[in-house]
């Protein structure tokens, strides 16, 4: 007698086996077996991701104006993604972050996207050691990265393993910068990790409803007892302002369109050039824009010393007018874009009179030193257009630690090892002069428009150059003083009123005289000529000629560029 004990069960034993209907898609059915079961569960496995979301979950996203990582991917390629590390269990271990390689624009770049729809795209730390041999593979491969972020950070029962997850990929990820550039899209709520880790990236792009930072409202409450919005805390308005977010945008479809515009105008990796496209704008097209808006500047009553918007030049030099700026909500006392010039890319690194005068403060310094150092890591060059008074003075400034920015500003372009030409617009004065790509810094042209005012300072140099012209009049004013009150006490004039009145005089005659001094200082010094024959500048440019003469030396460098990687590995500066 046996002594198991026997289990009811619904299932008749002497039934015919079940037959499996599942046939792979395209397949002709036929005879159905154990092959037949094993490629189901091999597709459903594949599937799994996306059939086991629950359509609440999906309506959810769609709810908060947000896409699922599967439609977020559709935006930046209509060919079927090729999704790498396919390491979901059986509770879905890994699904919550989808890893693979795209075709955009016929180019292969690595992609990665939280999927939120799956524990709020968490990270453990299958996740991370995904998320790293990604990176890994695209700095091998020589492909740039985007990266779709929405996560709520690490898995919490996951324990240290969400945390590990994020330590690798956040090695990984920088042991690719300056190999690879990355663009990284914030979607959704992201704090924590899943804020440092695309901050990690070359370019941020941000948009609108979205937080990102190192803690959420909640967290600020309760440790500092403040309450704040997350729009105040960490949206686009403040990391647009801050230059934590590269650039700022409307929605998720307009940050990935973005990063395809941007993909367009950087290279695949740091070996290689960017992506030339062909123009039928000619190079030798007059820009005669430009000229009528330096007339209409310099001929107002303000003169020389009128704001000008620099970036209507950068357009007028670009081909077709198209460029794309960088940062443009930071530090717009400068403007850093990148643009076509005969269908080569080119950065565009230019003083903005039209804010401040143009003058480098420590928000410009740390923009202008970022750019430049990401052109010169991936054999981009650059195009300097000066048109600045200076550094910002000022207790302030001096607090912030101007000296570092100035340094940090000074140190990347001195490292330029790229084709570089400088364009003096207008202003250039002292330190500011002195650190922005001249010949002694580096650069391999140098050239002026007649309106330039090349100078070791600006008007108030005078008080040094004529200081003993200065001293003469300002000595002769009590004088004059009292021999006007004199003579006009005699003409019958009251003696209070004669005195007001010829203080008013003398007033008047000294600050004429002085403007003839500041005329004179500026003929006599304010101008490209001592610049020119120093050998400071190369040649002076009309205005028309601007794109031909720049796009034809661009040209002539260019063939005579060799791209390729700095001598050791070069990280992006932040």
């Amino acid at each position: 007698m046996s002594n198991k004990v026997c289990k009811p069960t619904l299932k008749n034993p002497l039934a015919p086996q079940e037959n499996v209907e599942f046939t792979i898609p395209g397949e002709i059915a036929g005879t159905k077996g154990g092959y037949e079961e094993v490629m189901q569960e091999g597709h459903d496995l594949i599937q799994r991701p996306v059939k086991s979301v629950a359509v609440s979950q999906i309506e959810k996203q769609h709810f908060k104006k947000r896409m699922t990582v599967w439609e977020r991917i559709k935006v930046l390629t209509e060919d079927e993604p090729n999704i790498l590390f396919q390491n979901w269990g059986k509770n879905l271990d890994g699904a919550s972050l989808v890893t693979g390689i795209l075709n955009i624009g016929g180019r292969d770049v690595a992609v990665y996207g939280h999927d939120f729809t799956v524990r709020a795209g968490s990270i453990d730390a299958t996740n991370g050691s995904k998320l790293a041999k990604l990176f890994t593979m695209a700095g091998e491969k020589g492909i740039p990265v985007i990266g779709m972020n929405d996560s709520a950070g690490a898995f919490v029962p996951a324990g240290v393993g969400g945390l590990d997850g994020y330590a690798e990929a956040f090695t990984a990820l920088r042991k690719i910068s300056g190999v690879v550039p990355s663009i990284m899209c914030m979607f959704g709520f992201n704090a924590g990790g899943g804020s440092y880790l695309p901050r990690q990236g070359s370019f941020v792009i941000q948009p609108e409803d979205t937080f990102f930072g190192l803690t959420g409202p909640g967290v600020v409450k309760s440790v500092l007892g403040e309450d704040v919005t997350p729009e105040d805390l960490g949206g686009p308005k403040v990391h647009g302002a801050t230059g934590v977010a590269d650039l700022t945008v409307s929605d998720e479809t307009a940050a990935l369109r973005l990063a395809k515009m941007l993909l367009s105008y950087i290279p695949d990796n740091n070996s290689v050039m960017a992506p030339f496209l062909e123009t039928s704008d000619p190079l030798n097209r007059k820009t005669w824009e430009i000229n009528t808006l330096l007339k209409k500047a310099f001929n107002s009553p303000t003169g020389f010393n009128t704001p000008v918007d620099v970036s209507i030049i950068i357009q007028q030099i670009c081909d077709h007018g198209d460029y794309f700026e960088l940062q443009p909500k930071r530090a717009r006392e400068v403007v850093t874009a990148f643009g076509r010039l005969g269908g080569n890319v080119v950065g565009f690194c230019a003083n903005n009179s039209a804010v401040a005068s143009g003058q480098i403060d420590c928000d410009s310094a740390v923009k202008i030193a970022r750019f430049v150092r990401f052109c010169n890591i991936y054999n981009i060059p650059i195009i300097f257009i000066e048109d600045t008074t200076g550094f910002l003075p000022g207790r302030d400034q001096e607090a912030r630690g101007i000296v570092q920015a100035g340094r940090s500003m000074l140190d990347s372009i001195v490292d330029v090892r790229t084709p570089r030409i400088l364009l003096i617009l207008r202003n250039a004065y002292g330190g500011a002069y002195a650190s922005y790509n001249n010949y002694p810094t580096g650069a391999d042209l140098v050239l002026a428009l007649p309106t330039t005012r090349l100078a070791v300072m600006g008007p108030a140099g005078k008080e040094f150059v004529y200081k003993n012209e200065l001293r003469k009049l300002r000595g002769a004013v009590k004088g004059m003083i009292v021999q006007g009150t004199t003579d006009r006490v005699a003409a019958g004039m009251d003696g209070d009123d004669a005195k007001k009145d010829a203080e008013r005089e003398v007033a008047e005659w000294l600050k004429v005289e002085e403007a003839k001094l500041n005329t004179r200082y500026e003929k006599e010094l304010m101008n490209p000529k001592e610049g020119l024959s120093l050998g400071s500048i190369s040649s002076i440019v009309m205005p028309t000629d601007l794109r031909e003469v720049l796009a034809k030396n661009m040209n002539f460098f260019l063939r005579h560029y060799k791209p390729g990687p700095m001598q050791s590995v070069q990280r992006e500066f932040h």
